[in-house]
């Protein structure tokens, strides 16, 4: 008996002898993550978590000249913004990138299966750089992943050009090797998302270039030609298409309120799903008056907005000092899906701009579902468009307005007319005279066609999350200080009806009177945080106690000040020292 016991330990520790070298069954390596085409799309998925979710999109415009918030954002206030404040500088999903490229070609796959899932990386390794570059401008690129003993760990900062090339260079692979199948879920990457991801990152960078020429950043019209060859491509194919099934009044903001992402219009998105409880917080976001930034429209903004039958709003005399249930009549359809208005309801009641949640008037409601049972959870689960064709039509007619100085009658017919006929507006032809309003509130001397370009892009996009970056990349950062103007008031102590439903919604006082009507918001005017630009009547000023100021070294972030103590060689960004 003795003999069999000793046989048996003898065996077992010549078994465990044998199997030292064996990796652990549950243990990732490249020997057993990188084999099959199941392999290399389970790693990949893991690049998703790269995308903006909802609640990033929503909140992408709080800082901007249309908006009107709680508060000024620090970063246009003088001193309250610095190196300490600044975040953004992390590299781990580039680590993981980096660490497929190095190992996918082992997969033993087609070379389409392989080259396939390569582009998948390199448009996520694009999309990292881009915001990268966005951010801090030269940023260093590491196209390989790192130790912690590789010299080139605390390397200095690339240039801009070079890093902006390497980017370049992977959104051709991945438009080239991507697959072509389009995804009716608006979840995966496609060739179209690439393509369309690919019109982004080059119109920005070629304006960006065009319009700082004291940074001496070349081949601007490269880039401007790129983005508009990437925008052609997808819009030729005949993939995508602008809702305008249904309402006129609602097929812009379906867009954005449904849980099943608009697969015709919407070419990527933040799917949200009810049934697996995946939310983004729209409704608290926007209507509550603590958890919320309670941003809302300037009126300068609104005023943009044509009338329906496609006249200038502006052109109208005395267009300063309509009261609100006037101005907001008979404009581009696309107003009312932004802001609440007119005979706007929620569970079946009448619901007016509510200053509980707005400080000028304009009140959002584009993403905001239109039930109230999520205004105080997290939970809304209507899909958040994170590309849409929508956005390619007004690339190409920014790429291609910028690279000839206009834009003929043919290509603004493919892009900018359809997006006014689908807004309902009734004149949609190429402009042929420069609107002074946009000229002197917003972009200066530009010719007419560029200043419809920009109103459209303005008005389409809207809370989006593109209006700081677009003033960023057309070097009109000095916008972000813009006074935070609302709607006219008539005179004080006045019970005003904003959507003409017969019942007063705010009084604009000095004081809340003892006996309040009921349903009235009484929104006092204190000379300090707020005032009516007449003293007793006329439009209302947000915030204009508050300093803002824009310095031309804030079109980049700051280098986080303990990444930029690990490792000095990256030198802050000037004028942030």
């Amino acid at each position: 008996m003795k003999k069999h016991i000793y046989l048996l330990l003898v065996l077992a520790a010549t078994a465990c002898k044998k199997d030292l070298n064996l990796k652990p069954f549950d243990k990732l390596s490249p020997e057993n993550a990188f084999n099959t085409e199941a392999d290399l799309q389970l790693y990949a998925n893991s690049f998703y978590k790269i995308l903006p979710d909802g609640n990033a999109i929503i909140r992408g415009d709080v800082m901007s000249d249309y908006m009107a918030g709680k508060d000024v954002n620090p970063y246009i206030r003088p001193g309250a913004y610095s190196s300490t404040s600044s975040t953004g500088w992390s590299w781990s999903d580039l680590r993981n990138i980096n660490y497929f490229l190095e190992h996918y070609n082992q997969a033993n796959i087609p070379t389409e299966a392989r080259n396939h899932f390569a582009g998948i990386a390199r448009f996520f390794r694009a999309m990292f750089y881009f915001e990268k570059v966005k951010r801090f401008g030269d940023v260093p690129w590491y196209s390989r992943t790192m130790s912690i003993n590789d010299p080139d760990l605390y390397k200095g900062r690339d240039p801009r050009v070079s890093v902006m090339d390497s980017v370049l260079a992977d959104l051709d692979f991945a438009c080239a090797n991507i697959r072509s199948k389009k995804d009716n879920t608006a979840s995966q990457v496609t060739k179209w998302v690439a393509l369309a991801f690919k019109s982004r990152v080059c119109l920005f960078e070629g304006t960006f270039r065009k319009y700082r020429p004291e940074l001496s950043l070349p081949d601007a019209a490269k880039w401007l030609k790129a983005s508009l060859s990437a925008a052609d491509e997808l819009i030729s194919s005949g993939q995508y298409s602008l809702n305008t099934a249904g309402d006129a009044t609602m097929n812009y903001r379906s867009l954005f309120i449904n849980e099943m992402p608009n697969a015709n219009e919407i070419i990527l998105a933040y799917v949200c799903n009810k049934s697996l409880r995946v939310f983004n917080d729209a409704n608290w976001f926007f209507t509550s008056a603590t958890y919320g930034n309670r941003i809302s429209l300037t009126k300068t903004f609104t005023d943009t907005y044509l009338n329906i039958d496609g006249s200038r709003f502006t052109d109208k005399p005395g267009f300063d000092y309509l009261p609100f249930n006037e101005e907001v009549k008979n404009r581009d359809l696309r107003l009312q899906q932004t802001i609440r208005m007119g005979k706007y309801s929620r569970d079946g009641q009448i619901a007016p701009p509510d200053f509980t949640y707005t400080y000028t008037g304009y009140q959002p409601l584009k993403f905001t579902l239109d039930a109230k049972a999520t205004d105080g959870v997290a939970e809304n689960y209507n899909s958040i468009p994170i590309i849409r064709y929508a956005e390619v039509l007004l690339n190409k007619a920014e790429a291609k307005a910028e690279l000839e100085g206009t834009l003929q009658a043919a290509d603004w017919n493919q892009t900018i007319k359809p997006l006014r006929a689908r807004a309902g507006l009734k004149n949609t032809d190429l402009p042929l005279t420069a609107d002074p309003y946009l000229r002197d509130n917003f972009y200066g001397n530009l010719n007419p066609v560029l200043l419809e370009i920009r109103r459209e892009r303005s008005i389409e996009l809207i809370l989006e999350g593109f209006r700081f970056y677009d003033l960023i990349r057309w070097n009109l950062g000095l916008l972000l200080t813009k006074p935070y103007v609302g709607l006219y008031v008539p005179a004080m102590d006045v019970l005003m009806d904003l959507n003409e439903d017969g019942k007063p919604d705010v009084s604009f006082v000095k004081k809340t009177p003892a006996t309040k009507v009921p349903g009235v918001y009484y929104f006092l005017i204190d000379d300090d945080q707020t005032r009516l630009s007449a003293g007793t009547s006329g439009n209302l000023i947000w915030l204009d106690n508050i300093e803002r100021k824009w310095e031309d070294y804030k079109y980049v972030y700051p280098i986080p000040l303990n990444d930029l103590t690990l490792n000095p060689a990256l030198l802050q960004n000037k004028g942030w020292e």
